[in-house]
């Protein structure tokens, strides 16, 4: 099996349909499809079941913290897979009809050991493209990168990652987050092929909704990300300076806003 693509979902009866027409429309044609529903009160279930060849999982349990239960979600679905190249999707995101052929491709002709495509951002009143963050002299401490729907992995490196991401702490730390992080620091970087080939939904009942730019929860999940970023470069024997520019900062906006 050369590819594996990866889906977890939560409650997104409306958008399977449209993520799951997407995988089947796809060029590339040697990939299974492992979907882990959470635990769902919709009618999930059954809008996955009309698609043949999809491999379900139907987890009965679940904690109170969404990023846990992705994570949860993806290694579950990972231990089941067998491809070669691994993608994860979010069940209320879709894809080119190109991608996989492209990223595959990408793979096959270089060392990349993880991939992000660029995404095409869909919101209920337009689609745009996300601009790319360019890092060159960024004061900032964290490395722009792509929703978890762009992310591809080769598969040998995918369980050495879980072990190093501290999948059950800082639930305000996502999976592309800590997938970027592990990238930078471990294997050092990762790619952004410059092509848009995910659709990202983003809807007022996305969790980052919650986390408009520069708010009090944007600054608190921020902090959150330098506490998580420190315990993972000492638990994996890394150096790192703690009382950056931006942890510093972060830390006044904190206590100012509570």
């Amino acid at each position: 099996m050369k590819a594996s693509v990866l889906i977890t979902n939560y409650n997104s009866e409306k958008y399977i349909s449209a993520c799951l027409e997407s995988l089947r429309l796809q060029t590339f044609k040697d990939f299974e499809i492992i979907f882990f529903d959470d635990n769902s009160t919709d009618n999930s279930i059954l809008e996955v079941k009309k698609f043949n060849n999809v491999k379900l999982i139907e987890n009965k349990t679940r904690s109170d913290f969404g990023s846990f239960n992705q994570m949860n979600g993806y290694k579950q679905a990972f231990d089941m897979s067998n491809g070669e190249y691994i993608f994860t999707l979010d069940s209320d995101d879709f894809y080119d009809p190109t991608k996989l052929e492209i990223v595959i491709n990408e793979f096959d002709k270089g060392n990349s050991n993880i991939i992000f495509d660029m995404p095409t951002v869909v919101t209920n009143k337009k689609k745009y493209k996300m601009k790319k963050r360019n890092n060159f002299f960024n004061l900032k401490r964290f490395k722009f990168f792509p929703q978890q729907s762009c992310l591809a992995f080769r598969r040998e490196i995918f369980n050495d990652m879980y072990n190093k991401i501290l999948i059950d702490k800082y639930p305000n730390v996502w999976f592309d987050f800590r997938v970027a992080n592990y990238a930078d620091y471990i294997l050092g970087g990762y790619e952004i092929y410059n092509s848009y080939l995910t659709f990202y939904r983003n809807t007022d009942k996305n969790i980052s909704s919650k986390f408009k730019k520069y708010s009090k929860h944007w600054w608190s999940r921020r902090f959150e990300y330098h506490q998580y970023v420190n315990e993972f470069l000492k638990k994996n024997n890394l150096m790192y300076n703690k009382y950056n520019f931006d942890y510093i900062l972060t830390n006044i906006f904190n206590k100012i806003l509570g």
